[in-house]
């Protein structure tokens, strides 16, 4: 099957053309302000403050990742058509992980935008996190999208549950690359990314997930019994986790 022709994919392409029609016609609030030293020239500015003219990739990743503007939100609705493609065709790059794009979304706090509006973001995050989890080579590997979903939304259990709920050998084999990215970090007791807010809670509520969800998911495609091993020990605290055979001690 053409990977472009599955309901997946499909779904996410309404989610894409969804964010087009609900914001079209957005632009950054007419005394919107930056500062020309740093972030760009006046000309570059002006542009965001005319609705629907696409920005060259440099301005586009400038607009997003800028943590200043007096009003995130209307910046973000303003690039957010453009944005949302160059995500899904794998055209955004930022230095710091993809959890930072999360954040971009979370500083416009567009759930509390109007119904509408807010409904379109949800359909689009939601459409192209499952389109990842079932596409053998997703643009952004899934355990980085996680992030991303987690950062920009606030909360990991929708996409936590969207993965447990999906029985599928490509989510599986996710899974195991997760597991493999994410073990050293939460068997020192951190969150695998630096996130915003509840740190301590995405943490935990990852951790848990993954100790209850990915062993049996994990058996049946034959990965390192070690690793199996190491999930296991994210359950433990104290001296059940350091002083079992199997924990690798590392410094962190």
């Amino acid at each position: 099957m053409n990977l472009d022709d599955t309901p997946a994919r499909l779904r996410l392409d309404r989610a894409l053309d969804g964010l087009s029609v609900t914001f079209r016609g957005m632009t950054a609030r007419s005394d919107e302000a930056q500062c020309t030293c740093h972030w760009g020239s006046e000309d570059e500015l002006a542009l965001l403050k005319i609705p629907d003219v696409e920005l060259d990739p440099d301005l586009l990743r400038r607009t997003w990742d800028a943590p200043d503007w007096s009003d995130h939100g209307a910046v973000l609705r303003r690039i957010l058509p453009q944005f949302a493609r160059e995500l899904v065709g794998g055209r955004v790059e930022p230095i710091f992980g993809m959890h930072t794009v999360g954040r971009s979304f979370g500083r416009g706090h567009w759930r509390q935008w109007p119904t509408q509006q807010s409904a379109a973001v949800w359909e689009f995050l939601h459409a192209w996190w499952g389109q990842s989890l079932t596409d053998p080579e997703p643009v952004v590997p899934v355990h980085e999208l996680l992030a991303l979903c987690a950062e920009a939304s606030g909360t990991l259990t929708p996409w936590l549950d969207t993965w447990e709920a999906l029985d599928h050998p490509v989510a599986d084999r996710h899974l195991a690359v997760a597991a493999d990215e994410w073990e050293y970090e939460l068997l020192g007791d951190l969150l695998p990314w630096d996130a915003w807010d509840d740190e301590d809670a995405l943490r935990t509520e990852l951790a848990a997930w993954l100790v209850r969800y990915a062993p049996g998911r994990l058996r049946d495609l034959d990965v390192p019994e070690e690793l199996l091993h190491r999930i296991r020990l994210i359950g433990l605290t104290g001296p059940a986790r350091w002083e079992d055979p199997h924990y690798p001690f590392r410094t962190y």
